[in-house]
């Protein structure tokens, strides 16, 4: 389950849109990651055929359960991730760049970890 940063982040957002307007399409896409609509239909292709979403007839995107294991653990470790940063001072909007930009990097277990150490904390 090797997959590049970007395409993480087309699958979170694939994921959030979905769950915030029920359907997906690339042009929904572009605008949520203010991309352009060929750059967008392009990495879309690559998902495809790496099995991570599929597109039907009408053009609607649906994550694979192979795309959704993926877009479920970068979303989770980055709602985290900005909670908590949120919770030691952070601004809201540095919180949420910052933690776009952990998410991708952070190891399983140093995740783990991190969770497991803030939930004794705030027992």
């Amino acid at each position: 389950m090797n997959i590049h940063k970007s395409g993480e982040d087309y699958l979170e957002a694939i994921l959030m849109l979905g769950k915030r307007n029920g359907n997906v399409r690339s042009i929904d896409i572009a605008n949520e990651l203010q991309f352009k609509k060929s750059s967008v239909s392009v990495a879309m292709k690559n998902l495809r055929l790496d099995n991570y979403i599929v597109v039907d007839e009408n053009g609607f995107i649906t994550l694979t359960e192979k795309g959704f294991e993926i877009a479920n653990k970068i979303y989770e470790r980055h709602t985290f991730l900005t909670d908590f940063l949120i919770s030691i001072g952070v601004n809201e909007d540095v919180a949420a760049e910052d933690a776009c930009k952990i998410e991708h990097d952070i190891s399983a277990e140093s995740f783990s970890a991190l969770k497991n150490y803030i939930a004794e904390t705030n027992r």
